[in-house]
């Protein structure tokens, strides 16, 4: 067992492992802080929305199906120039953020959309009555009562993120992708690829349990 396990680096997995958490960590926080407002705003402008507006909402589905259609690795190299004007560099985990967010924010806005469109419209045709304005409608009805799908859209854009910062370890952004690559694929030592995934897949697991425990105590509310 340890002779197979003889190219592990317990300090290198750390690192690694601490570097794909970070970059998981940064990018879920800057995606839900621009995917949020951006799916409010898909959903108020939609035809079915609180002020139906029928250019701003296909400018803003059309910008958002464009970013979510490019595959990640294709939009990272895209965005190297833009990256190296935000942060001074295009590796690592700094370098991997940009990205990360570029192709996160969309996703999770698009699911935001999906989750205020579920509301039921009894809560938004009560908070009128009331004569809640439509900033107070979006802040105090639909956002409270899509909470735990809003949960559940941020679980599936954190689930997303692990994916795509392995698939940004080929270009250089680090973490256990970059470990995978060049010590599991390039050095051919199968015990590192092994080793990664089974990381990877607990930090997906890790992440779903939290994201399906949040969902029940505030489903609960």
């Amino acid at each position: 067992m340890m002779e197979w396990l003889g190219n592990i680096d317990p300090l290198e997995i750390a690192r690694a492992s601490g570097e794909t958490l970070g970059m998981v960590a940064a990018s879920l926080v800057a995606s839900i802080a621009l995917g949020l407002p951006l799916g409010v705003w898909l959903s108020v402008t939609s035809p079915s929305g609180l002020s139906p507006h029928r250019g701003v909402y296909a400018a803003l589905s059309f910008g958002v199906n464009v970013l979510r259609s490019i595959p990640f690795v294709i939009l990272f190299i895209l965005l190297i120039p833009v990256t190296l004007t935000l942060v001074g560099t295009s590796l690592g985990v700094r370098g991997a953020i940009p990205p990360l967010v570029v192709g996160a924010a969309p996703f999770f806005a698009r699911l935001v959309e999906n989750a205020l469109r579920e509301v039921d419209r009894s809560v938004i045709e009560a908070s009128r009555a009331l004569g809640a304005s439509k900033r107070q409608i979006v802040l105090q009805a639909l956002l409270p009562e899509a909470l735990p799908s809003l949960i559940v859209a941020a679980t599936v854009t954190a689930i997303a993120l692990v994916s795509y910062t392995a698939m940004a370890g080929v270009v250089g952004a680090g973490g256990l992708g970059d470990l995978a690559v060049r010590y599991g694929y390039q050095r051919f030592q199968t015990d590192v690829m092994v080793v990664t995934v089974v990381l990877i897949i607990a930090l997906v697991q890790g992440l779903q349990g939290l994201g399906d425990g949040l969902v029940a105590r505030f489903a609960r509310k």
